[in-house]
C-alpha cells in the first residue's frame, strides 16, 4: 500500500510538471514553434500517433525510406506538427535530447525531446526509489540517465568491480594479475536498476546476482534465506528487435531471461520485480498519453484526445502493449460509469460486459502503478493498434490467424515476458500494413483528415 501511495504521489507531481510546462509552451513562441496553431479538422475527433522506432523507422542506422516519406503527412509547409506525436521506444542506451536529434537528422523534420520517450522515462515517477543507493546495469551513460531521471545515489557495474576485484573472474584476461587488489567497499546497494542490455552479459549478471544474494553487500557471503531480495526495476522487456540482419537480434528481454534463470537455479525462488516498465506495460502508455495531451494544448486543440494510433513492428511488444493499454482505457471508462451511476449521474455502461469479461491486469502488466491513475475523464476513448511488416513482423515469414479463438499456447511461442499472461487475442492488431507510410495514410483515412 505504501509503494502505491508513493507511485501514485509520484505521478501526480509529474503530470503537474508536464502540465505546468505545457501551460507555459502555449504562452512561448520558442518552445512552441513546431507545432501548427490550426484546430483540427474534425473537432472532437482528434488523435495522436504513438511511433515505436527499430523496425518502423529505422533498420539499425538505416532510415526505411517509408518512414521520410510519411513525415511529410505530418507538417505542414512550415515544418511545424499537425498532430501530436510521440516517439516509443524501448531503447534506453541514451538521453532523450541525443535520440531526438537522430531522429530529426534521419527524418528532416525538427523532433524535440518531449516527443521521445525511452523504456526508461516512467522512472521519473519512482521517486521512493531516487533516494536510495542504486546499482545501474546496462551500456551508454548509464549513470548520467539514472540521475537524469532523478536518482541521486547511482553505483555503476565498473564500479562494483573495481570495488570488488575478485568478482568477475570468467575473463581469465580481467582477472588480478599478480597479488589480489585491495577491496575498496561501497555503500550497501538498495535497489537495482536494468536499462538495458550490457556488454559483457556474464559480468553483469554475476555481480547482480551477488549484489541480491548478499542484500546489497557484494563482499559479504551469499546468503539463501535472503528472501525476497532487494528491489529490482527493468526496463525494455523485449526479447527480439530488428537491426540490419536478416533475423532478429537478442535484447533486454533475452537478458532478463538469463537472470531470472541463474537467480532461480542458484536459489530456487523466483525473481522479483519491482516494476516492469517499457512496452507492453501500461504505465509506459499512460506516460505516452500524458505527451500526447501535453502537445495538444501546444496545438491549441480544446477538447481531449479522442484516439491513440500506435504504430510498432513487434506483436508482443508494440501490439500486445497497445491492446493492453486500449483494455485499460475500457476499464477506466467502465469504472468512471459505475461512479456516475451511483451518483447517480448515468445509466446504464455499455462496456459492462465486454470489461467485465476481460481479465483483470496483473501488477506486472499494469507495470507497477496500478491506482497511480484511472479515474481521470480526459483519457482516450481507446487506443488502435497498428502492425507494420519492416521489422520483427514479416507477412512472409508468420501469419495472424483472423480468428483469435484459433491462437493457442501450442501454435506460437510466447515472447512476452514471464510475468505478463499470454492472452492471444491481445497480439491482434487493428489493423495490417506494410509500412508506416502506409499506417499514417490508413490514419488520416479513418479520421477523415486530409493528406496534403
Amino acid at each position: 500500500m505504501q509503494r502505491i501511495r508513493s507511485l501514485k504521489t509520484g505521478w501526480q507531481l509529474l503530470k503537474s510538471s508536464y502540465e505546468g510546462a505545457a501551460k507555459q509552451a502555449n504562452t512561448s513562441s520558442s518552445t512552441s514553434r513546431n507545432y501548427s496553431h490550426l484546430p483540427p479538422p474534425q473537432g472532437p475527433n482528434s488523435f495522436g500517433l504513438l511511433f515505436d522506432i527499430d523496425g518502423v523507422l529505422v533498420r539499425g542506422r538505416t532510415l526505411i525510406p517509408a518512414a521520410k516519406q510519411c513525415f511529410r503527412y505530418l507538417v505542414d509547409r512550415n515544418g511545424k506538427y499537425k498532430v501530436p506525436v510521440v516517439f516509443v521506444t524501448n531503447a534506453g542506451n541514451c538521453m532523450r535530447q541525443t535520440k531526438a536529434e537522430h531522429l530529426s537528422h534521419l527524418l528532416d523534420v525538427e523532433v524535440s525531446p518531449d516527443q521521445v520517450m525511452l523504456s526508461h522515462s516512467p522512472l521519473r515517477m519512482f521517486t521512493q526509489f531516487h533516494k536510495m543507493c542504486v546499482l545501474v546495469s546496462g551500456q551508454g551513460p548509464v549513470e548520467e540517465v539514472a540521475h537524469n531521471l532523478g536518482f541521486q545515489d547511482v553505483v555503476t557495474i565498473d564500479e562494483l568491480r573495481e570495488a570488488y576485484p575478485v568478482l568477475d573472474v570468467v575473463d581469465h584476461n580481467r582477472r588480478p594479475k599478480d597479488s589480489i587488489p585491495p577491496t575498496k567497499g561501497l555503500r550497501p546497494i538498495d535497489a537495482v536498476i536494468l536499462f538495458g542490455e550490457p556488454i559483457r552479459w556474464e559480468t553483469n549478471l554475476q555481480l547482480i546476482v551477488d549484489v541480491l544474494l548478499t542484500n546489497g553487500n557484494p563482499d559479504n557471503a551469499w546468503n539463501m534465506m535472503q528472501y525476497p531480495h532487494i528491489p529490482v526495476l527493468a526496463c525494455n522487456m523485449d526479447l527480439l528487435w530488428m537491426a540490419e540482419a536478416k533475423n532478429p537480434r537478442f535484447g533486454h528481454g533475452m537478458f532478463l531471461v538469463c537472470l531470472e534463470s541463474l537467480y532461480k537455479k542458484v536459489t530456487g525462488h523466483e525473481l522479483k520485480y519491482e516494476a516492469l516498465i517499457g512496452k507492453p506495460s501500461v504505465v509506459t502508455y499512460n506516460y505516452a498519453e500524458l505527451l500526447i495531451r501535453q502537445q495538444a494544448e501546444r496545438l491549441g486543440w480544446s477538447t481531449p484526445v479522442k484516439t491513440l494510433y500506435a504504430i510498432g513492428d513487434n506483436p508482443m511488444a508494440d501490439i500486445y502493449g497497445a491492446n493492453l493499454y486500449n483494455r485499460y482505457l475500457q476499464a477506466s471508462r467502465h469504472t468512471r460509469a459505475q461512479m456516475q451511476a451511483k451518483s447517480g449521474g448515468g445509466g446504464a455502461d455499455p462496456l459492462a460486459e465486454t470489461v467485465d469479461d476481460a481479465p483483470k491486469m496483473t501488477s506486472a502488466e499494469l507495470g507497477g502503478a496500478s491506482s497511480a491513475y484511472g479515474a481521470e475523464e480526459d483519457l482516450p476513448e481507446g487506443c488502435r493498434s497498428i502492425l507494420v511488416c519492416t521489422g520483427v513482423y514479416s507477412k512472409d515469414q508468420q501469419e495472424l490467424p483472423s480468428n483469435t479463438a484459433h491462437t493457442v499456447t501450442e501454435q506460437r511461442i510466447f515472447h512476452g515476458h514471464r510475468d505478463f499472461r499470454f492472452d492471444p487475442s491481445l497480439t491482434q492488431p487493428s489493423f495490417i500494413v506494410q509500412d508506416v507510410k502506409e499506417a499514417v495514410e490508413m490514419v488520416f483515412q479513418q479520421e477523415g483528415w486530409p493528406l496534403e
